[in-house]
């Protein structure tokens, strides 16, 4: 079988041009220290590397989502800690209101500090988030709660705040209504009030003169309002720590994940150097076998 000069130098050409794209490759893996550039040099691992991207921007939007939630989750617990505190002072004015040695003056004095504690609290429950938004807001509304001309406290808005998402299909309520915290508390009569129109009316029959009835349900009252704001702290902080375990799930989670990505994409650079080095080795082979074939005279007379 004769093989003609075409053939021989086609051949030479091939492989030379293809051990040249080669060592190209390996150079530009080497430099960047991907061994994956195309679909074609890994269909499979392309796949996975692109479904690991993926994973890997959806994690990064539910971290962002979980340092939200801590921060609305902590300053509930700071803000919920401060209406506790007033709370027991008005506890300490029900104290106080219920010694039959006070004149009416003095349940007057008393009454304008339980109306000073109620607009604290309603400035405690407007808090402002760090979004600028109503900490304690209702699903609709832009403020938590709103005062009328003649001191009545309503709730503005209805339903609870919605949801963060945190996770696939997983989503934590980081702060609760102002009518959840503020509101709900029973009454003797059966029914329900909230803890501004109980202090509300406290305040009104101190300024009424002694009645021991009126401090007594405030007194009650109060108990009960305390506790209720309290359960709903420790909530908070329950959230909070389930915010902690998830912020460290994230933080595994993405470890593993780029143990895997680098184990599909990093080049192993002391292997691909050696590679590169073994391929050059046999390019200049090539080369040079070629450089000699074609100087013969007698390959310039083969057909």
């Amino acid at each position: 079988m004769q093989i003609s000069t075409s053939q021989l130098y086609d051949r030479s050409t091939s492989l030379m041009a293809k051990l040249s794209q080669k060592a190209d490759k390996l150079q530009t893996q080497i430099s960047t220290e991907t061994k994956i550039l195309a679909p074609s040099d890994n269909a499979v691992g392309y796949r996975q590397l692109t479904t690991l991207k993926t994973d890997k921007a959806d994690d990064k939007a539910y971290a962002a989502n979980i340092s939200l939630a801590q921060g609305l989750l902590d300053q509930s617990d700071t803000t919920l800690g401060s209406v506790e505190t007033q709370l027991q002072r008005a506890q300490e004015l029900a104290i106080q209101a219920g010694s039959g040695t006070l004149s009416n003056e003095n349940r007057k004095v008393l009454a304008g500090q339980v109306r000073a504690l109620i607009s604290d609290m309603v400035g405690l429950a407007n808090t402002k988030d760090v979004r600028g938004q109503p900490l304690f807001g209702a699903a609709t509304g832009d403020s938590a709660v709103s005062v009328a001309g003649d001191g009545t406290v309503s709730f503005v808005g209805t339903g609870e705040p919605s949801a963060i998402p945190i996770g696939d299909g997983n989503d934590v309520r980081a702060t609760d209504s102002a009518a959840r915290i503020f509101g709900g508390i029973p009454t003797s009569g059966g029914g329900t009030t909230d803890i501004f129109a109980m202090l509300g009316s406290f305040a009104d029959s101190l300024e009424a003169g002694s009645n021991p009835t009126a401090t007594a349900a405030a007194t009650e009252g109060l108990k009960t309002a305390l506790a209720q704001v309290t359960q709903a702290r420790g909530s908070v902080g329950a959230r909070g720590a389930r915010m902690d375990l998830e912020a460290q799930r994230l933080k595994d989670v993405g470890t593993t994940r780029e143990i895997t990505r680098s184990a599909i994409e990093d080049t192993d650079v002391p292997t691909t150097i050696m590679e590169l080095q073994k391929t050059m080795t046999i390019l200049s082979a090539t080369q040079a076998s070629f450089t000699k074939l074609s100087s013969l005279s007698l390959f310039n007379y083969l057909s």
